[in-house]
């Protein structure tokens, strides 16, 4: 079977949808495949609500994403029993989470998702292939001509288009199509950062954690069968931790004598305030809130029976082994979930509690939140995929604050897209541990970054774009890759309108202003204010 389209875009996360979404905009006819049964990865099948910052509300994101972000509020408002204060609030945040200013339950953005889709299925411009995989790319020279996806059901499709897009959660086209790229750290030789390491490890990549969704039934009794590997887990002191164990609520003193961090757990808490910046955070902040999704006294009495959680929280940071790149890939991948799956027993029986008891029986595996039968998520929470060698790599010196001082990221001539977050937010990983981060201004997103070196044709669309395993800290996050996607859909259909290619809008003159016109005009925002700082 063959399927035609103008533009295939393989993956439907967040930055796959927009890139969709841009080029349906312009008129184009899509291909879009996803590997999950849901549309929206990291939202959605990866069950991680937003991660912002603190100017999100009025400044740094594209009218699209806006629109978004207003679908996710107006689901609530138009079909759940809110409060009348909930209800009125225009920065309505639903599981009044603090790490998170739309906090909303994964099936929500699924449904929001699939409504700014459906004008396009309906008029037969948009085919939408979920459960669907790459398993094969061929190339003439320096273009890429078609990708062979497999289906649930083995059937194997060719989708032939004049450009294909990378969105998949982990850069998979890239080997596959023979893209030169790099994984894991790289050293400071290669890059010239000070805070990467002095060696390069393509295997040393960020953890990933296997998200679950739980809430609190007070006096009831949820309790998983305890797994096989318990016993494992629980002992586990990572040498990426410091010997901390992996299952704790962390140290009050770290082994160097400093301060350390201490989560702290109370389930259905009610909370009137929520710091919604996360610069204001102490060394021990509160789990239960930290990515709630659901928080019942916004809703009338009695809808929720308690709150409902996404545990995403650093004793799921899995940091055996990287999803790729090594041959016990696989085994990584089922340890990882079984870290989670201890994580929920450990919760339900010797997690310590504030009243000096262990375990909360009462918290419920939520399976119906996540989709899946066995109530983890669809799909690991990726905090870092390849990433090609691009025309421009994006290094540390050119966002850190550390280096930057008080003047600002580096400002792109180029620039398609923009980005913040609170930090240069790098997990323990699974080599070394942890390399430098910091905290980035809010920063630009070059055009050059989205621009393999030789492929003429194939553009990535997600988190592998030209950074650094530093500089993916920051541009890895839900807005930032929703902007990647939309420049990246618009540029593809930008070059199909104007019979040119990404390398020669890059090159001739005038053709950088010309697509920053078309960005511009799609409600793009390209650059921050003067004064915008972290």
């Amino acid at each position: 079977m063959e399927l035609q389209a103008d533009i295939a875009v393989i993956g439907g996360g967040m930055g796959g949808v927009s890139a969709a979404l841009a080029a349906l905009e312009a008129g184009r006819r899509v291909v879009l495949t996803e590997q999950t049964r849901w549309l929206g990865g990291q939202l959605t099948s990866q069950l991680v609500p937003t991660d912002e910052h603190r100017y999100i509300e009025d400044d740094g994101a594209n009218r699209s994403y806006r629109r978004l972000r207003d679908g996710l509020r107006e689901h609530y408002r138009r079909n759940f029993p809110l409060t009348d204060a909930a209800r009125a609030d225009p920065h309505l945040n639903p599981g009044h989470a603090w790490v998170s200013p739309v906090s909303v339950d994964p099936r929500v953005a699924v449904a929001v998702i699939d409504d700014l889709l459906m004008p396009y299925l309906a008029a037969d411009r948009l085919v939408v292939l979920r459960e669907t995989v790459p398993v094969s790319v061929a190339t003439d020279g320096d273009h890429v001509t078609s990708v062979r996806v497999r289906t649930a059901t083995g059937d194997e499709i060719d989708i032939a288009a004049a450009y294909v897009l990378d969105a998949t959660e982990l850069g998979d086209l890239l080997p596959l199509a023979g893209v030169e790229h790099v994984s894991g750290r790289e050293s400071q030789e290669q890059t010239g950062e000070p805070g990467a390491w002095p060696t390069a490890d393509p295997t040393d990549m960020q953890g990933v954690s296997w998200c679950f969704a739980i809430d609190h039934l007070e006096g009831e009794d949820h309790t998983i069968d305890r797994p096989d590997d318990y016993a494992y887990w629980r002992d586990l002191r990572p040498a990426q931790l410091n010997g901390r164990k992996i299952l704790s609520f962390g140290e009050p003193v770290t082994p160097e004598g400093k301060p350390g961090r201490v989560y702290t757990l109370n389930p259905n808490l009610d909370d009137d305030v929520i710091d919604l910046d996360h610069r204001n955070m102490d060394l021990a902040p509160e789990l239960w809130n930290y990515r709630r999704i659901a928080v019942r006294r916004f809703f009338t009495p009695g809808f929720f029976r308690s709150d409902v959680v996404v545990v995403n929280w650093p004793m799921n940071d899995y940091v055996g082994g990287p999803l790729f790149g090594v041959p016990e890939a696989e085994h990584h991948w089922h340890q990882a979930k079984a870290l989670s799956r201890s994580l929920v027993y450990w919760l339900q029986t010797d997690a310590p509690r504030p009243d000096g008891g262990t375990g909360w029986p009462g918290m419920r595996l939520r399976a119906d939140v996540a989709g899946t039968e066995d109530g983890f998520a669809m799909y690991p929470y990726i905090r870092e995929s390849r990433r090609i060698l691009a025309l421009k790599t994006i290094i540390e010196q050119e966002l850190s604050t550390a280096y930057r001082g008080d003047g600002g990221a580096e400002r792109y001539p180029d620039s398609v897209g923009t980005g913040h977050y609170y930090w240069i937010d790098r997990h323990h990983t699974t080599g070394d541990g942890r390399g430098a981060g910091g905290t980035p201004h809010p920063f630009e997103i070059p055009l050059r970054a989205l621009i393999p070196r030789r492929l003429r044709n194939l553009l990535p669309a997600a988190k592998n774009i030209g950074t650094t395993q530093i500089t993916n800290g920051a541009y890895r996050l839900h807005p930032v890759e929703w902007s990647i996607g939309e420049a990246v859909g618009a540029l593809a259909a930008y070059c199909l309108a104007n019979g040119t290619e990404p390398h020669a809008v890059v090159a001739a003159p005038g053709s950088v202003e010309d697509f920053q016109r078309v960005l511009t005009a799609r409600g793009v925002q390209l650059r921050w204010a003067e004064d915008k700082r972290w």
